[in-house]
């Protein structure tokens, strides 16, 4: 079928189980950012692959909502469709409670599948459906009824991190919990998030691609603890570490059941934003709306966490600066695409010990391409890279000592006056908040301006965030720690920055069908001097790999600016040159030279 087939397809379905609105969101049931094929409804209905956005459609309309990271890509992807694209956050755009509550009329029914909306979004719902005096249905996914060859859910193999990996055993995880349990005097804890699940089983999958996750849901309770997955993907090790440490494995939709059936009496611990609607609708028990208490935990670095992270970000950096050798010294002379590019790159990658697959699709976008923050090539798009103009390589990998995500943006010849007055802005603001010290109670939200500042300088703004929390061996983006120039919500990337969180670090500049330009590096936040004035805090980089100097203007900064990024380039050289053969560090030494 057709795009617009398959919106026709699902209006009849909708008619024929008395639903006007039909609500698609991207998620699975556990409320990842990205998910499995199989969950991938609202990327078969519309034909937007971003990794954010919701479909809504009723009888006569259909709208895309995504954010800013997608606009360009949205509005090319749903050229052909008929389907409306509503940027979210810009002047005059309805938000999608705001066009449900416009639409949805008196006596009529809203629809979606409760599973794959959260229990926080779920209740937002209900208060509209119930002001407007309509109905309600959350148990039917209507996708499926139309999906003929929707994949299978996934059932990859699980394997155990081993503790000189993950610095923390799972009994001993399990007591943190437990104590968390005790202090909110709850009597269960509900746990769906995939993430969470995998840091506090010492578990890890591919269920779903890159994020290395098991699908799965838990109970804790004081004395119990309860994993709802597909027994085949255990091995011999898994079952035998979950004996030794009590862990009861279900059948993986047991959870629904087994949620029906909890005394009512009980107290349950959840974080309404992560459970799935259904899950929280079917609990007849006292909530208790809270952060899980994991989310906290591994957002915090343990001592070996943070050492084999930073070995991790060694090895990272070594492949990624032989490739940009590589880049630099064969283009033009050799044909170099997008997808050849990116496929080198993964073989310098899979080329460091211990490496087990990336943590994102790579993007690797040539000239107006990186206009799209999450521009991916294919075989139909895939540009031939010239000894011209600028690319970005927004990647990383997972490692078993840790995970990474770097970005860089490289001018490969002549590249115009603008470009690197853009270039030099996104360098300066990165380096500002590399170098950040501030006082302990501070958030992203204080310190987001130091990267945005200079970019403001310029009349211009990128429209997402400066950073993310980064897992280990984990998902790439990991809350609740980040950079945001403005409050969303009171969790969402809003947390005091702790010792022990990592965060990313990449302001950017965006014009469409021109150039984009991002550099990213990964943040240590640490304890500085304590005195009369309180704790002040710093951050240690992570990140090493050469900025690329070919595109800087140095006359647009400061003497301090341009100390800091000698000073960075200078550990740049220190660690990675014992890595590289003669002519590497010849040339390595070249891209880090002092300006």
């Amino acid at each position: 079928m057709t795009m617009k087939e398959r919106i026709e397809a699902l209006r009849v379905m909708m008619n024929n189980n008395n639903i006007d609105i039909y609500l698609v969101p991207t998620a699975d049931f556990h409320q990842s950012e990205y998910v499995g094929e199989y969950f991938k409804c609202r990327n078969y209905l519309s034909g937007f692959t971003g990794s954010a956005g919701t479909l809504v459609v009723t009888s006569k309309e259909a709208g895309l909502w995504t954010d800013g990271r997608y606009f360009i890509q949205a509005e090319g992807e749903l050229k052909e469709s008929i389907i409306d694209l509503y940027r979210m956050g810009e002047e005059n755009v309805p938000t999608v409670s705001e066009f449900i509550q416009e639409h949805l009329k008196e006596g009529q029914t809203l629809g979606f599948d409760g599973r794959v909306v959260s229990f926080e979004r779920g209740e937002e719902l209900e208060k509209i459906v119930k002001e407007k005096k309509a109905n309600l249905v959350f148990e039917q996914d209507l996708v499926h009824l139309i999906w003929e060859d929707r994949p299978q859910l996934s059932k990859e193999k699980a394997f155990l991190i081993e503790e000189k990996f993950s610095g923390m055993s799972t009994k001993k995880k399990l007591e943190l919990v437990r104590s968390a349990l005790e202090k909110e005097n709850a009597d269960l804890h509900v746990l769906t998030s995939l993430d969470d699940i995998a840091w506090l089983f010492n578990i890890r999958g591919n269920d779903v691609e890159h994020n290395p996750v098991v699908l799965s849901y838990a109970v804790i309770t004081p004395t119990k603890a309860f994993l709802f997955l597909n027994e085949t993907v255990l091995n011999d090790e898994i079952r035998k570490d979950f004996k030794e440490n009590g862990i009861t494995v279900l059948p993986y939709n047991d959870i629904y059941s087994y949620v029906k059936e909890t005394d009512s009496q009980k107290t349950v611990l959840l974080d309404k934003a992560k459970v799935n609607y259904t899950i929280g609708k079917s609990l007849s028990t006292k909530i208790i709306h809270e952060l899980n208490p994991t989310t906290a935990l591994k957002a915090i670095k343990n001592a070996v966490e943070i050492e084999n992270t930073r070995n991790a970000h060694i090895k990272d950096g070594v492949a990624f600066t032989k490739f940009m050798y590589w880049l630099k010294q064969n283009v033009g002379k050799i044909e170099i695409t997008e997808l050849s590019a990116t496929d080198y790159l993964y073989q310098q990658r899979s080329a460091q010990e211990n490496f087990i697959e990336l943590s994102f699709e790579t993007i690797c976008a040539y000239k107006e391409n990186a206009a799209m923050m999450h521009y991916a090539a294919t075989k139909e798009h895939n540009a031939t890279i010239k000894p011209e103009g600028l690319l970005l390589v927004d990647s990383g990998g997972q490692y078993f000592e840790g995970t990474t995500d770097i970005t860089r943006t490289m001018a490969l010849g002549e590249v115009d006056t603008e470009q690197k007055k853009h270039f030099t802005a996104v360098v300066v603001g990165m380096l500002q908040l590399m170098n950040a010290k501030f006082l302990y109670g501070c958030r992203g939200i204080n310190l987001d301006v130091l990267a945005r500042a200079p970019i403001w300088e310029l009349d211009i703004d990128y429209k997402c965030g400066t950073g993310h929390g980064v897992g280990h061996i984990l998902n790439v983006h990991e809350g609740p720690n980040g950079f945001r120039p403005k409050l969303l919500k009171d969790n969402e990337m809003n947390c005091i920055l702790e010792e022990g969180m990592i965060t990313t670090d990449e302001p950017g500049i965006y014009i469409e069908g021109s150039h984009g330009i991002r550099i990213e590096n990964e943040l240590l936040c640490k304890k500085g001097i304590k005195n009369e004035h309180g704790q002040f805090m710093y951050f240690e980089n992570l990140t090493f790999a050469p900025i690329d100097l070919d595109a800087i203007v140095p006359e647009l900064m400061s003497v301090k600016e341009k100390n800091m990024l000698n000073n960075y380039h200078k550990q740049v050289f220190e660690k990675l040159s014992p890595f590289m053969n003669e002519e590497e560090t010849k040339w390595l030494k070249e891209y880090t030279r002092e300006i």
